[in-house]
């Protein structure tokens, strides 16, 4: 009979062991559909790092898609911490990209680029909130389900989105296609070293999460609610002024990704600029198992994933879904590494047996 128990905290060398080899098989079994379907394994591998590394404009692009990655996990990781489980990134991603919008569109062209720039972090900040306050105060009060709730309010959000983009934000120069006018240069993010400043944001924020969590008493408060609700009600902690502060953060985090693919990618507000980051946020949030720093590498290392697979379709003519393939293929198993990590397995039937027999 096999029986599964809680393990105790391991120890880190046998935690980068078991990951080790959950990379490692997913490699191996990637590599097998691949040979299935008649490609070269090591070669599309080649393809897949070259792809995303192999120049410096790869390189650039890699990290494009690394920084809203980072971002968003890292205000997921606030939400998880406390066990308030944010499946809305993508709501407040679009949401903090309306309140930037809603400022871009209406600053003057002649109001400094450090000035406009700050005014749309703040309202990209307070509307990301703001949406993630919505389910929060409905947890707080009345219990309800956070994690139905705040995936409901992504499609809100979508929506209402779409709704100005078709209809009383539509730009009349566009020729009837239903488009947001483009910021006005004052309002895009300028570049450092070819990438847009993003990156220093999101170096920054890992930075500041870090300290957050780990340094500070509101981060204590958080972790403390996260593994007992029973004991941080006994040590007096507020739990709804905990669940309310961290969605706040969570959804202010998120909110500033949607600034920042507004005005540094998309330069205006579109219903499909979150591209998915708030549910593969969720995946590197937990990869990293909630913490900032390590967070950082599973993003860095999920975007090579991504830039490469899009490179594979190009080098090698590799159908789109054999490359979204190989990324679940490796997700997969790093994913279920993580049971081992938190799991063990015993086979008690077999040791009954053998004291029998003995």
């Amino acid at each position: 009979m096999i029986k599964i128990t809680k393990r105790a905290e391991l120890p880190k060398r046998q935690e980068y062991v078991i990951r080790a080899i959950a990379i490692l098989f997913s490699l191996i079994c990637a590599g097998l559909v691949i040979a299935i379907l008649g490609f070269n394994p090591l070669a599309v591998f080649q393809q897949i790092v070259l792809g995303a590394l192999g120049t410096e404009l790869r390189i650039q692009q890699t990290i494009v898609k690394a920084i809203p990655l980072i971002i968003t996990s890292l205000g997921i990781l606030v939400a998880f911490k406390m066990k308030f489980w944010n499946i809305g990134g993508e709501g407040q991603i679009i949401m903090g990209a309306f309140g930037a919008t809603l400022v871009a569109l209406n600053i003057p062209e002649t109001l400094a680029t450090p000035l406009a720039l700050t005014a749309m972090a703040a309202a990209a900040i307070v509307c990301g909130g703001i949406w993630a306050f919505i389910p929060a105060i409905f947890k707080a009060k009345f219990g309800t389900n956070e994690t139905i709730f705040t995936l409901m309010m992504n499609y809100i959000g979508i929506k209402w989105v779409t709704f100005l983009q078709y209809g009383p934000w539509k730009d009349p120069a566009s020729q009837g296609f239903p488009k947001i006018a483009n910021f006005t240069p004052n309002a895009v993010l300028p570049s450092l070293f070819g990438v847009h400043i993003g990156w220093i944001f999101a170096l920054v924020l890992v930075a500041l999460v870090y300290i957050f969590i780990n340094h500070t008493k509101k981060g204590f408060e958080i972790t403390v609610v996260g593994e007992s609700i029973e004991t941080a009600r006994y040590a007096g902690m507020n739990i709804n002024s905990v669940i309310i502060t961290s969605m706040l953060i969570s959804g202010g985090l998120c909110g500033l990704t949607g600034m920042i693919q507004a005005s540094a990618i998309e330069r205006t507000l579109t219903a499909t600029l979150s591209g998915g980051y708030g549910f593969t946020a969720i995946i590197t949030t937990w990869l990293g198992r909630l913490s900032a720093p390590i967070i950082m590498v599973v993003c860095i290392s999920f975007a090579i994933l991504l830039q490469g697979g899009a490179y594979l379709q190009i080098a090698m003519a590799v159908p789109a879904a054999v490359a979204d393939m190989i990324q679940g293929i490796i997700l997969f198993f790093v994913l279920g590494s993580e049971f081992f990590l938190t799991y063990k397995l015993s086979f008690s039937g077999i040791q009954s047996r053998k004291k029998e027999v003995a």
